[in-house]
């Protein structure tokens, strides 16, 4: 397993104009110096190389799972990319993913997609309040089946209301993995190997000495 994908997933954000620079309010009311929408990998080669490198994270990770779970909305094709490029490395996976409301006629329920059995993966693009793994750990259990785990594309490793960041919390809280294809560190690193970068460099680390966790 390639383990310099981490890197080669900035630069793939960045070409994509997903991760962009300049000066952002987030919702914790922060100005910050660059801003990460994975919605904006909205065509067919972007979303499937996004899910190459997620099948790459989770692969690497060692996380044993017995399929993938997407909450709405943005999970929703992710879980189907990713299920297609696991399969490109010899992994077929099954996956569901939850409607916002659930139905009372058709198929009824609130999950679609493949029953929820064994080790859950859930997959979502970042974690911000945690809301959405929340929601999801409370659909799985409530199936029977055990969620194994968080996949997500970039952790900010900054503090939400207390010390400890987003994915710490979902660790602590639920006691499970989270694996990220790249962190606030790993941009950090892309920006210092390119000296006309220095700038954002100077920018983004000082963002994350003020708000940055001591440790993921």
């Amino acid at each position: 397993m390639p383990a310099d994908f981490r890197q080669e997933f900035i630069r793939f954000a960045v070409a994509e104009k997903v991760l962009c620079f300049g000066e952002f309010q987030t919702k914790a009311g922060r100005t910050s110096p660059y801003f990460f929408n994975a919605g904006l990998f909205n065509h067919g080669t972007a979303l499937k190389q996004l899910a190459q490198f997620y099948a790459k994270a989770i692969l690497a990770s060692g996380v044993g799972f017995d399929m993938l779970f997407g909450p709405a909305y943005k999970g929703i094709p992710l879980v189907a990319a990713i299920s297609i490029a696991l399969d490109e490395w010899g992994r077929d996976v099954p996956f569901a993913f939850n409607r916002k409301e659930a139905k009372d006629h058709g198929e009824g329920g609130s999950v679609i997609g493949a029953p929820l059995a064994g080790r859950v993966l859930i997959v979502d693009d970042v974690i911000s309040a945690g809301t959405s793994v929340r929601e999801s750990v409370e659909t799985i259990r409530q199936a029977g089946t055990t969620p194994c785990g968080v996949a997500i594309a970039l952790d900010r490793m900054e503090k939400g209301t207390g010390e400890l960041s987003a994915t710490q919390e979902v660790r602590q809280t639920y006691g499970m993995p989270v694996i990220t294809i790249a962190t606030l560190d790993d941009l950090i690193g892309y920006l210092a190997a390119d000296r006309a970068l220095e700038p954002r460099l100077e920018a983004v680390q000082r963002y994350r000495d003020r708000y940055g966790v001591a440790d993921v």
